[in-house]
């Protein structure tokens, strides 16, 4: 860390996962240790959260603007880049209209942070915002937002205690939520708790598992159907909870008529014994909370993975009560609030659609202006404009050239805009294709609230000084705000947007700072009894109706068919790194525990290809290549590859395909076909 920066210890949370643990400044260490926050209550963190302030005083950090001058950046004032920010985004409007520019939000920064560059965007003219929830979480959003009225947790943490059986569906919580696993699974696994974890891999959440169904990529609906069927057969439907809050029973009854088990068990690649014995456990259990992740939703059919998956909770009437309810797992520290907050091009804050003429009033009220009535580009889409019908990009605590899928076409999609701005704390690979670069506040360095993956609303507080130039991001965009529209931001801090967008975000009216405190305040929030609402859906949806429909899904061939020859290749996270890198890489604490990071491949598809452990392998298709070491391994399954996404060297998303979701505009990262080959063979 560097010597000359001033660090306090004040109650933060996390700037990694989804979990919101609470985190402080150790002066004995310099490193970051917990303290009793609403989440991890006995002040436990895991290594990612004690690598936290790593990052705050590296070497590498962006501490003053850059701007591109004969294709290289330099240094500039901060007047100098918002001189040519303004001057080219108003040059972009004038002559594309302002649908040409997009603007990236940021499921890793702040709530206050979001809801200010969302507002910007459509004071531009735009409703072209989103953030990198939609590579995530889009898809689980779309299906219960349609069937429930609401795209997040139905549960709280603390009531997933009381569940009979947990069905845990393409998430990994033992790395990937280490402190959600051990302070709420293991105890309840530990007091007779069963587990079933579907996964392609077997990993250290399988090994709490009473069954493991290492389900064939891209084939969960037949699956799911599958367990549907069982539970209808073995008469385990819940009757009563059918007959008061189900539409479409006989319908839905109907459709399994047409689905073999075994038939559906082959075809997912699993067992139908053990596909039975898993539809027995949840459909026999008194209560039982669905846990969902990336592993369901990164699919070209990811939303209606996630309506298979819906129809077993409702069949069961494990809705609205404690430790029942599907609960999907966030990846970043706020992907929650960002799109409560209206970081999304369809939605305002609340979400409400930007297409509901009295919900555009509603904001228009407090903002002074009415947002643009036609939907905006997702992520993906934009992308896949630039130079085209996107010629400028703002880009907020994001790193797309590492993220997106296919990545070598992102790239030339990055150098075909006209005009790209990248806000950010390190000179990331996307940085790196920008025409002006903001330094911005790291999470340490900021106030302001997140909202966790059980919609607790938490506050962070600064423990750090600003490195040389950099600016808070807040005064960024506010900056930028009033640099490119007319609209009013001038706030006098983080609280004074907390108390705004409490006014035109319907779930968080009634919060407050000082309610928040060190707790935390649960969206929908009450202001009457100062509580927020910990089950959802306990008597009507949140739809307002008191009953929700089952939906026949029918199975989608993945978009990238297999030959004979190839592999399914998947991804996913590990517990020393996190996300695209950018941050964790730089990590002295991380990196000495970082694993080689090597392809898993099972021990038959390593012998057919003439591949030991240790061998360095080239992964390919034509999208791109990469080279990895192999790790032969039957903890995956046969015809399956897991590499993670966490780095640019290799870079994985090089691999992956983009096609979409046609719902959540979701990309396909856990279906790739690759060929794989012992490096230096034909």
């Amino acid at each position: 860390m560097s010597e000359d920066r001033n660090y306090a210890e004040a109650e933060s949370i996390c700037p990694f996962c989804g979990v919101g643990c609470g985190i402080a400044y150790d002066e004995r260490t310099g490193k970051a240790t917990g303290w009793r926050a609403p989440v991890n209550r006995r002040g436990e963190v895991c290594p990612k959260g004690v690598a936290a302030f790593d990052q705050v005083g590296h070497e590498e950090r962006l501490t003053t603007p850059l701007v591109r001058e004969g294709g290289r950046l330099v240094p500039a004032t901060w007047d100098e880049a918002f001189d040519r920010i303004e001057s080219e985004f108003g040059r972009v409007r004038r002559e594309h209209g302002p649908d040409a520019a997009f603007f990236f939000a940021s499921s890793n920064c702040t709530n206050e942070e979001n809801y200010v560059l969302q507002k910007g965007a459509r004071a531009f003219g735009t409703n072209n915002v989103d953030n990198c929830a939609r590579l995530c979480h889009s898809s689980t959003v779309a299906a219960m937002r349609a069937r429930f009225g609401a795209g997040a947790m139905t549960n709280s943490l603390d009531d997933l205690t009381e569940a009979d059986a947990f069905l845990v569906v393409g998430a990994n919580p033992a790395e990937q939520h280490p402190v959600i696993f051990r302070s709420y699974f293991v105890p309840a696994l530990k007091s007779g708790t069963e587990m079933i974890h579907v996964d392609p891999r077997s990993n250290a959440t399988t090994d709490g598992a009473s069954v493991h169904l290492p389900v064939r990529p891209g084939y969960d609906i037949p699956l799911l159907n599958a367990i549907a069927k069982v539970i209808v057969a073995e008469g385990l439907a819940d009757d009563s909870f059918v007959d008061e809050r189900v539409e479409g029973f006989e319908e839905f009854v109907s459709f399994l008529d047409g689905v073999d088990v075994e038939a559906a068990a082959e075809l997912a690649g699993v067992d139908p014994s053990d596909l039975r014995e898993a539809a027995k456990l949840y459909g026999e259990a008194d209560a039982a909370a669905v846990f969902t992740g990336m592993g369901m939703s990164q699919h070209h059919c990811g939303t209606d993975n996630v309506h298979a998956l819906l129809n077993l909770a409702l069949l069961t009437g494990n809705v609205g009560r404690p430790g029942t309810g599907v609960n999907p797992l966030r990846g970043q520290n706020n992907v929650q609030g960002a799109g409560d907050v209206g970081a999304l091009p369809n939605l305002l804050p609340g979400y409400r659609d930007v297409t509901d003429g009295e919900a555009r009033a509603t904001v228009a009220e407090e903002w002074g202006f009415e947002p643009p009535a036609r939907p905006g580009l997702t992520e993906v889409e934009a992308t896949h404009e630039f130079g085209d019908d996107v010629r400028a990009a703002y880009v907020f605590g994001e790193n797309p050239a590492v993220t997106e899928p296919n990545a070598n076409a992102v790239r030339e999609r990055f150098e075909a805009a006209e005009f790209v701005v990248v806000h950010d704390i390190f000179p990331t690979e996307t940085a790196e294709l920008a025409d002006v670069v903001l330094p911005g506040s790291s999470w340490a360095e900021k106030a302001g609230t997140v909202t966790n993956t059980d919609r607790q609303v938490m506050r962070m507080r600064p423990n750090a000084d600003l490195p040389g130039d950099a600016r808070p991001d807040l005064d960024i965009l506010r900056e930028l705000g009033d640099r490119l529209t007319d609209a009013d931001f001038d706030y006098d801090g983080p609280e004074a947007v907390f108390d705004e967008l409490t006014r035109v975000t319907p779930i968080y009216e009634g919060m407050t700072y000082d309610g928040i405190g060190t707790e935390s305040q649960r969206w929908p929030f009450s202001a009457d009894d100062g509580e927020g609402v910990a089950v959802l859906h306990a008597d009507r949806f949140a739809t307002g109706s008191k009953t929700a429909e089952l939906r026949p899904v029918e199975h989608v061939e993945p978009a990238d068919p297999v030959t004979d020859d190839e592999l399914v290749l998947t991804t996913g996270r590990v517990i020393q790194q996190f996300n695209s890198g950018a941050v964790t890489r730089r990590s002295d604490t991380l990196v000495r525990m970082r694993p080689e990071d090597a392809l898993q491949i099972h021990p038959d598809d390593a012998a057919r290809r003439d591949i030991a452990d240790g061998d360095d392998v080239v992964v390919a298709n034509a999208r791109g290549e990469v080279s990895v070491a192999a790790a032969v391994t039957p903890a995956v399954r046969p015809g399956t590859v897991f590499l993670t996404f966490h780095y640019a060297n290799p870079l994985v998303n090089e691999l992956t395909g983009d096609a979409l979701d046609p719902t959540a505009k979701i990309p396909e990262y856990k279906h790739s076909a690759v060929r794989v080959t012992v490096e230096g063979e034909a």
